[in-house]
């Protein structure tokens, strides 16, 4: 639901034979590399409307010579040896959980996107597995049990959080199985991190609420920056950034709630996190503004329309629903970043085919959309095609 605080840079292999240089760093599975159309390949995921995992695979590179904690990477030879020989790769995503409201389904698109395009171009065996109950500890197990039956040839995981899965995430690599991660912030050795920065989000929620307050002439001063689980790195930084923005530009703005002082949690569950703004602003008569750092915005919108506070309370959140594209519409909610759930689930296979075929290491080129009134009617639309809903 974010980015890593560590930006992984890609190392050039200096040019000797760069084929050459990448055999002896990854093993021998790039031999036919020259024979994949990885242009092609980008093409088919941006016709899909995948754009952003089509910049990453057309920025695809040489791998970095070293990992985050100075190691090296070498392909497994098993797999290796099965992309010489023609055959499948299996290709696993492992997500946090399969039942969060909105998430959970749009990961869900995004995986049988990006594998029903893969297979356009060779081999691979798909798996999408995610813990139930939810939990890290059970997330590592689920991924643990894969890689002792020797399963997994390629992996890509949206963690539960930023720590827990870095020792498995490094498990694998050691083994000389490619790891990608996507969604939330990690700290492993996998290759690309693809995801937010949650400090450059919150700026860019500030900013975005400062140029509405300008076109509108809007005077806040009194805010709430909440989320579903506050104790996440992504969710406390996506705060911290935007009250450093709001404050930057409103030296005297209060908040209510925010990262650092008075967390509210109003949890993932629909019904739980209503509940919790509408005690929310039946306590704190003198808020104006807001902010979920998650999903939980449509459920702030509806509870300031039930409070009869249109017009004197507003929002803003991340990600798109029906709910909150309804809210923008009502003037309400002031807009809706999209970080690209289904593009973030794509990303894997995307990568995992084009790393395992030419070699090459697709960066992170992740990038939120904001969906305001000015775009609204093409947020509709993109979003109807990507859940095939009519809304």
């Amino acid at each position: 639901m974010s980015r890593s605080k560590n930006i992984k840079r890609l190392v050039v292999v200096p040019i000797l034979g760069t084929a050459l240089a990448l055999t002896q760093l990854s093993g021998s599975a790039f031999a036919a590399g020259a024979k994949f159309d990885l242009a092609g390949f980008a093409k088919a995921f941006n016709a899909a409307g995948y754009d952003q995992v089509a910049d990453g695979i057309n920025r695809a590179d040489n791998p970095p010579l070293t990992l985050a904690d100075g190691s090296t990477f070498r392909l497994s030879k098993k797999i290796a040896d099965k992309i010489k020989a023609g055959k499948a790769f299996n290709y696993v995503e492992s997500i946090q959980s399969n039942g969060i409201a909105l998430f959970s389904p749009q990961y869900m698109i995004g995986y049988k996107a990006s594998c029903n395009i893969a297979k356009k171009f060779g081999p691979i065996n798909c798996k999408e597995v995610a813990p139930n109950p939810a939990g890290p500890t059970q997330q590592v197990a689920q991924i643990q049990a894969l890689l002792n039956t020797g399963q997994i040839d390629c992996l890509s995981i949206e963690p539960t959080d930023s720590n827990s899965l870095t020792d498995i995430t490094n498990a694998a690599m050691k083994k000389g199985i490619p790891v990608f991660t996507v969604g939330v912030s990690t700290n492993g050795n996998e290759f690309t991190n693809w995801t937010q920065i949650p400090d450059l989000e919150g700026l860019y929620a500030a900013k975005t609420l400062l140029a509405w307050m300008k076109k509108t002439g809007t005077d806040l001063t009194v805010f709430s920056a909440t989320g579903g689980d506050t104790t996440q790195y992504w969710a406390q930084h996506r705060m911290m950034g935007f009250e450093k923005g709001i404050k930057a530009a409103i030296p005297t703005a209060t908040f209510i709630n925010s990262a650092t002082s008075n967390q509210l949690n109003v949890s993932y569950d629909p019904a739980t996190t209503y509940d919790a703004y509408k005690a929310l602003l039946a306590g704190q008569p003198k808020l104006q503004f807001i902010l979920s750092v998650d999903i939980g915005a449509e459920h702030a919108t509806r509870a300031i329309h039930d409070a009869g506070l249109d017009g004197k309370v507003f929002s803003m959140g991340w990600n798109v629903s029906k709910g909150q594209l309804d809210g923008i519409e009502a003037g309400t909610q002031v807009a809706a970043l999209d970080q690209g759930w289904a593009q973030q689930s794509a990303f894997g296979a995307a990568a995992c085919m084009a790393y395992l075929h030419t070699g090459r290491v697709a960066p992170n080129t992740q990038h939120l959309i904001p969906v305001s009134k000015s775009n609204l009617d093409a947020a509709r639309v993109a979003f109807n095609k990507l859940t095939g809903a009519n809304n």
